[in-house]
């Protein structure tokens, strides 16, 4: 790990537009983000990769720079859905802040990118100081309570585009990025929805050319477009990881 670069892109709040940065990290004082800095490793994700299972032990948290880790519930094993996302605005293992060493949901990779990679102890250890990190954590906790709240009132209750929408603009915030790999299998598990389903709605927002969609990679044409025809639920919850980010 190269300790000075890392220094400076902290530093820098990327500044020079190369360096992705959490920003969960990045609210921390410069000392206590010192602290922490040897006990964390720079780790490349992979687009599919598994981080924890349901009921094993989490040995790792993450915290996303320019990656995305999508929280999967599963049902019997033949079926899943998406009920969290986490991206540069938090991190991937809270359980583990909560004193809990497994959790009830699947972490896995949903956009490659890079994260910082902390040992559950290394956690543990620094959250029981009660420091920014330790409060910072209690409120990324509520943050992301709200976003499984509501998304599970949206899978309920709103229209397949408009849930395609929500969930495409949460994505662009988190990688940053317009153009993305997706195959509609994915898409249909993190939806909860049909593959047909997912075709159809894909195809609605294409020829509304608010994206473009061709080969499993999508590109986002018109983010104004897309909040429009997006629900409300999108904008409370980024609503409330703005407020607990500011």
């Amino acid at each position: 790990m190269n300790t000075r670069k890392l220094q400076d892109g902290f530093l820098n709040r990327s500044a020079n537009g190369t360096a992705a940065v959490n920003r969960l990290l990045a609210k921390l004082p410069k000392n206590e983000y010192m602290r922490l800095l040897p006990k964390m490793k720079t780790v490349n994700l992979v687009l599919g990769q598994g981080l924890y299972e349901p009921g094993a032990a989490i040995k790792y948290i993450y915290f996303p720079n320019n990656s995305i880790i999508s929280l999967i519930s599963e049902v019997s094993g033949t079926a899943w859905l998406e009920v969290g996302m986490v991206g540069n605005e938090g991190m991937a293992g809270l359980p583990v802040f909560m004193g809990v060493s497994s959790s009830g949901t699947r972490a896995l990779v949903q956009g490659s990118g890079t994260a910082m990679r902390m040992s559950s102890a290394a956690v543990r250890k620094e959250a029981n100081q009660l420091g920014s990190l330790h409060r910072l954590l209690h409120r990324y906790s509520h943050s992301l309570l709200t976003q499984v709240a509501q998304s599970s009132v949206c899978n309920r209750f709103h229209l397949v585009n408009a849930r395609l929408a929500r969930w495409l603009l949460m994505t662009n915030d988190r990688l940053g990025v317009e153009k993305f790999p997706l195959t509609q299998e994915f898409l249909s598990n993190m939806l909860g929805v049909r593959r047909e389903g997912v075709s159809k709605a894909a195809g609605t927002l294409q020829a509304a050319k608010l994206i473009r969609y061709s080969r499993g990679v999508i590109t986002l044409l018109d983010r104004r477009g897309l909040e429009a025809k997006s629900c409300e639920c999108y904008a409370i919850i980024k609503a409330e990881s703005d407020v607990y980010l500011n």
